[in-house]
């Protein structure tokens, strides 16, 4: 192959690479939300709404998050963000939520982020965490209807729910829901913790029972070097002194 065809297919290779992207930006960037960590049924999680800005020359200024009606959370609590003020929004449930014995008779419906001193430039985008709880047992996914409003008044709702298997223009932010723990509160995740404690206890005591039976085996080497070492000594003793004595009882036989 010549190098004129290389560097064709190389240009033309860029070009739909280049396409490809140009095509799924606008599509990939809208209001999300992800958990950190795993959202189980039943259980707690912390959310983090990511909202990216679209437009070139406008910056984000406000989202608003509406929390789903139809599965009502009694526990919502958005995390400090520089910047951004923070406005939490409640209402009154059709139908009291039981919480740890206490009946909970309203909800928040919808929390907003209004820019302080900061905003979301072209080409940025900003994760807003909220703690919330309890999660429903009877749902697969939750639906939180988002919008967003730039700084040249412009309003765009990312509101559309998705049905079937093609996402809409706007769509809204979905949190799939994961199948429920044995302890919603990371009852799992201490069980592990638990066996890991566990374990490294026996770990540090097999390593001390070694540690002993290698001091007791140095004692029990030190004891023997010892004894070997003065019945040696005394061997020596003993023979220096017939040494001795042998050389007094020649030199006498001599003199007789």
């Amino acid at each position: 192959m010549s190098a004129t065809n290389v560097s064709r297919i190389a240009i033309a290779a860029g070009v739909a690479a280049s396409t490809v992207l140009l095509l799924a930006g606008p599509a990939a960037a809208h209001v999300s939300v992800q958990p950190q960590g795993e959202a189980a049924k039943g259980g707690y999680a912390t959310l983090n709404f990511k909202v990216p800005n679209e437009r070139d020359k406008a910056s984000t200024v406000k989202v608003e998050v509406n929390f789903p009606a139809d599965h009502p959370l009694s526990s919502v609590t958005p995390e400090a963000v520089p910047g951004w003020k923070i406005a939490i929004t409640k209402g009154k449930l059709d139908k009291p939520l039981e919480v740890h014995g206490k009946k909970i008779t309203e909800a928040v419906t919808k929390v907003t982020w209004t820019a302080d001193g900061s905003k979301i430039a072209p080409g940025y985008f900003q994760q807003f965490p909220v703690s919330v709880g309890q999660l429903p047992e009877d749902a697969d996914q939750l639906v939180f209807k988002a919008i967003q409003t730039y700084d040249n008044k412009e309003v765009v709702r990312w509101i559309e729910e998705p049905k079937g298997g093609e996402e809409p223009d706007s769509p809204a932010p979905v949190l799939k829901l994961t199948a429920a723990t044995e302890d919603h509160h990371g009852g799992a995740a201490d069980k592990a913790g638990d066996d890991d404690s566990k374990a490294d206890h026996n770990a540090d005591d097999q390593a001390a029972s070694a540690e002993g039976d290698k001091k007791e085996t140095h004692a029990a080497s030190s004891s023997s070097s010892d004894t070997t070492a003065r019945t040696l000594g005394i061997i020596g003793i003993l023979i220096g002194i017939a040494g001795v004595a042998f050389g007094v009882l020649a030199g006498r036989r001599r003199t007789a």
